[in-house]
């Protein structure tokens, strides 16, 4: 159950919205921050607040690619596959985060810290490849300036209290 103070802000950008549909995308956003990920309980509840179905709100939720519809590690990092990032390199970066972090595309890694998936373009063509982690975009990607973003990513989340990344490394473990 999402907290008032969350229903009260949710249900002011859903009324300042020229209809509910249109506050869909930034309703969704802020439950999955809210629960670290969309959990069926989420859409249920943005359904309620939106006028939707839980269908609809389905169908929006695994249409974008930054909505997550299970669970992800503490940090997601999308690699971009447009091709100007695959003409620089960025499908040699996507193999180097891969082996870096022993897991494939679209897997989590055993400790529940990174995410790694895929993503059709970030909007940063001139400075590829590139990769976001969380929010903050990182360009001209090099296998050592990945490795030093992944180290001081694993340092951030470790040090990281009381966020939706722990919650969601907490449901992970529950059956």
């Amino acid at each position: 159950m999402i907290p008032e103070t969350l229903k009260t802000d949710l249900q002011a950008r859903i009324a300042a919205a020229v209809t509910p549909r249109e506050a869909a995308v930034d309703v969704l956003k802020s439950l999955q921050a809210h629960y670290g990920w969309l959990t069926d309980e989420a859409v249920i509840e943005a359904a309620c607040l939106l006028g939707l179905s839980p269908l609809q709100v389905d169908e929006l939720a695994t249409f974008y690619e930054m909505l997550y519809r299970r669970p992800v590690g503490k940090r997601v990092i999308h690699v971009c596959d447009s091709i100007s990032c695959w003409a620089m390199g960025g499908e040699t970066m996507l193999a180097h985060l891969a082996r870096r972090l022993d897991m494939q595309p679209g897997e989590t890694t055993t400790d529940g810290c990174f995410t790694l998936l895929p993503c059709c373009c970030l909007g940063n063509c001139g400075e590829g490849p590139t990769m976001m982690v969380g929010d903050t975009l990182y360009g001209r990607l090099t296998p050592e300036s990945i490795d030093a973003i992944i180290d001081q990513e694993r340092k951030n989340a470790l040090h990281q209290t009381g966020t939706a990344g722990n919650q969601n490394a907490q449901r992970r473990n529950t059956p």
